[in-house]
């Protein structure tokens, strides 16, 4: 009898033995689960891409910049497959716009993140140059008027993407000339927050000694409560040791090309002065930057612009909309607007403002009387300039705090009429 208890005890020792090494071992085993799950979001986050660009006999067209170098930089890895399913396979129906390089589509990752995913171009020999240069350029920048990059898939993958922030609310050329306008107005004060916020990202690239070389209404996005987001990065440059960029490559876009780019080939802060200065006049007019279809000396809207703001014929030039027949504080801003582009648009890129000096203009036009430098940033007060998605332009109006007209700029130039600007070659 005392051996069989002896046994029994024996046995239920081991018993108990036993469950305890499983459940030390079940623990352990959810422990390693969990370590490897958290070293590969690691890995995700803090993953680094080493582009390797070469000159090879298949890309005949490649120049000095194509010359074989090393990049190296931390950037966020995405498969392809995740990028797939997230864009239901590239669906047509997810196409939010196609470019020079690529097109981008809506998409939408497993964790329920909304994104937007550029798919460069196949079969082209600079698409690893642009995917390389947008990456580099976007992990070096962080301001919140400019687009933010999630990630990329790796150079190893069969396609090249890119991964951004999803900005919902279509660009600026969507809600002044395109199918946005048709169903509903942009009102003056959202276009001059527009202007203000497009020009406070330049000035910061500039500043960060980067130019964009690429500016225009369709890279300028707007978020749901229509604050600006710049994109595409693609043919943007770094200056280096504050000498331009020189280079015979096709840049920008038909109708906000500076002019002096095909006489000089280089690249400057000033190129983006000039293509802003063509923004501006969108804004004003609700036309587009070149449109084949206009009378053939209105087809380049920038030259035919300043045609007009040198005769002093803003009527012509003013998108009657806006309402500035009707309200002489939108009068004073649009023609105020309409004469910075002027000076944006000069041909002699010496005699084109800095974004800086755009930006201070920009604020001093808003704000009235003020001194550009008492006008609230945009970047101190989140609130200054702000526009509900239902344009109610009463609190638009609330909210830009206007007072009487300041000095306009043709008025410092001590013209003899109160208008009239000098003839200047474009």
């Amino acid at each position: 009898m005392e051996l069989a208890t002896t046994r029994t005890a024996i046995a239920a020792t081991a018993v108990r033995g036993l469950w305890l090494k499983i459940g030390l071992g079940t623990g352990i085993g959810s422990l390693i689960v969990g370590l490897l799950s958290y070293l590969i979001h690691l890995k995700r986050q803090n993953a680094s891409l080493t582009f390797h660009l070469r000159n090879t006999s298949s890309c005949p067209n490649s120049n000095s910049d194509m010359g074989e170098r090393s990049v190296h930089f931390e950037v966020p890895i995405f498969t392809s497959s995740e990028l797939v399913k997230a864009t239901i396979n590239f669906s047509a129906s997810n196409e939010l716009g196609d470019g020079g390089f690529g097109t981008v589509y809506y998409g939408k990752l497993q964790n329920g993140q909304e994104v937007a995913v550029k798919r460069l171009n196949k079969h082209k020999h600079l698409r690893v140059k642009q995917f390389m240069n947008e990456v580099k350029i976007l992990t070096r920048l962080r301001h919140k008027n400019l687009v933010l990059l999630y990630g990329c898939t790796s150079h190893h993958s069969h396609e090249l993407l890119l991964v951004y922030e999803y900005v919902s609310n279509g660009t600026v050329a969507d809600h002044i000339h395109g199918r946005k306008a048709k169903l509903t107005m942009l009102p003056w004060h959202a276009r001059m927050r527009i202007a203000i916020e497009t020009a406070t990202a330049l000035a910061y690239l500039h500043a960060s000694d980067i130019i964009h070389c690429d500016v225009k209404t369709n890279n300028i996005l707007l978020d749901k409560n229509f604050s600006v987001k710049v994109a595409d990065f693609g043919l943007s440059r770094l200056i280096p040791n504050d000498v331009s960029h020189i280079s015979t490559a096709p840049q920008g876009t038909p109708g906000y090309v500076d002019p002096e780019y095909h006489q000089s080939y280089q690249l400057t802060e000033k190129s983006d002065v000039y293509s802003f200065g063509v923004v501006l006049i969108e804004l004003i007019s609700s036309k587009t930057a070149v449109d084949v279809s206009r009378a053939r000396h209105e087809i380049n809207l920038a030259n035919w612009a300043v045609n007009k703001i040198q005769k002093c014929a803003f009527g012509e030039l003013l998108d009657q909309t806006l309402g500035f027949d009707l309200d002489d504080e939108i009068y004073r801003m649009t023609t105020s607007v309409a004469e910075l582009a002027f000076r944006c648009l000069q041909q002699d890129r010496e005699m084109r403002p800095s974004m800086d000096e755009v930006l201070k203009e920009l604020k001093a036009i808003a704000s009235g009387d003020k001194a550009a430098d008492e006008f609230v940033d945009v970047d101190e007060d989140e609130n200054v300039l702000a526009s509900p998605p239902d344009y109610d332009d009463v609190q638009l109006l609330k909210n830009m705090q206007l007072t009487r007209s300041p000095v306009s700029v043709t008025q410092k130039w001590n013209s003899s009429s109160s208008c009239s600007a000098p003839s200047v070659q474009v």
